[in-house]
């Protein structure tokens, strides 16, 4: 760990369910020819859910959002830890991209609180959020689809002159800031490899250009915290190195990165911590490594009871009734009691 308290690499990281000075070997990130190690000195203490983070860039508490009887997200406590890569992984219908939304001003909680660089973020619309330097991408792309990729760009730029009804038409007022946004526009266009496009419409771009314009626009904002949701969803494989190179990229020029992916194979070359949902809680923390063999998380993706053959279960199938074949029968019962007696309570009521 760095003087500071910031996280540093090429250390040592404790893993899971293991005091917080135990030793393991740096693990290389290798995207084309670049070998980057990862951070390490995260957490304060043992992986476990809602760990406290050595340097918390945004801090969540008692965040609930409910749908109907459905319970979207139900997350106590988790912190993001800056200067690294963060994963949230889980199956579809964890809860992932509605606490993105929460936190990003994009959606209302039922309860709950949270702050960002130590400002309190509950109910501050998403516009503000951007402002503040907390920014995020799309799982489908938000492109503005008859603007030039250019145009594109310089929209994400803030505090704009120009933007002004009786300003925009005194051109001497905003030229040079204008000049200026062009050019920082066309640097990050060469630096993601879209430099050709910059005069062609947005629409005319693949998927993963368009991803790679989002990212591009992002950074327009000079952001602190940049949130990907699915970054690699519906990219072209010929992409995926590319952009799992400008996601390193983020973390090499300082800010702070928290996506959202499917994929498990960039999850464990390029984060550094993994925050694993399931059913809208946290149920474990951890580098990726550790994470991928954490009980909870094969649970959460499988299936508690994974290994079990349910044809012996149920009878239509011969077979010996293993421990955890037991326990799933008594698991099944104890639900079906529970409904029968939910049921009863809402008649007499």
């Amino acid at each position: 760990m760095s003087s500071n308290g910031t996280p540093t690499t090429g250390g040592d990281i404790p893993a899971a369910g293991s005091p917080a000075g135990a030793a393991a070997e740096p693990v290389p990130t290798t995207t084309g020819s670049m070998r980057r190690p990862k951070a390490t000195g995260i957490a304060k203490g043992d992986n476990v859910p809602g760990v406290a983070k050595v340097d918390p860039i945004l801090i969540a508490d008692n965040v609930t959002r409910r749908f109907g009887g459905l319970t979207a997200v139900d997350v106590e406590h988790v912190e993001i830890p800056r200067g690294v890569i963060t994963a949230l992984i889980g199956p579809n219908g964890a809860g992932k991209t509605t606490l993105f939304n929460l936190l990003c001003g994009f959606d209302k909680p039922n309860t709950g609180t949270w702050s960002f660089e130590d400002k309190q973020l509950a109910g501050i619309p998403s516009f503000k959020v951007a402002r503040m330097g907390q920014v995020r991408t799309f799982q489908l792309t938000k492109a503005l689809s008859l603007l030039t990729v250019l145009e594109n760009m310089k929209l994400g730029a803030t505090g704009q002159k120009g933007e002004g009804l009786f300003r925009s038409i005194i051109p001497a007022i905003w030229r040079k800031q204008d000049d200026d946004i062009e050019s920082k526009a066309m640097e990050l266009l060469a630096r993601f490899k879209l430099d050709a496009k910059a005069d062609d419409y947005a629409a005319s771009l693949s998927g993963g250009q368009r991803k790679l314009l989002e990212m591009a626009r992002a950074l327009m904002s000079d952001p602190t915290l940049v949130m990907l949701d699915e970054p690699m969803a519906g990219v072209n494989p010929a992409l995926t190195e590319s952009l799992l190179d400008h996601i390193l990229d983020l973390k090499d020029l300082g800010m702070t990165v928290l996506f959202v992916e499917h994929d498990m194979h960039m999850v464990r070359h390029i984060a550094d911590w993994v925050i694993v949902m399931a059913e809208g809680r946290i149920v474990a923390e951890g580098p990726p490594d550790t994470v991928m063999h954490d009980k909870a998380v094969i649970d959460a993706y499988l299936g508690s009871h994974q290994d079990v053959d349910l044809g012996v279960v149920t009878g239509r199938v011969e077979g010996e009734l293993g421990t955890e074949a037991v326990e799933l029968l008594a698991e099944i019962k104890e639900a079906e009691e529970a409904a029968i007696a939910e049921a009863e309570g809402d008649k007499k009521s």
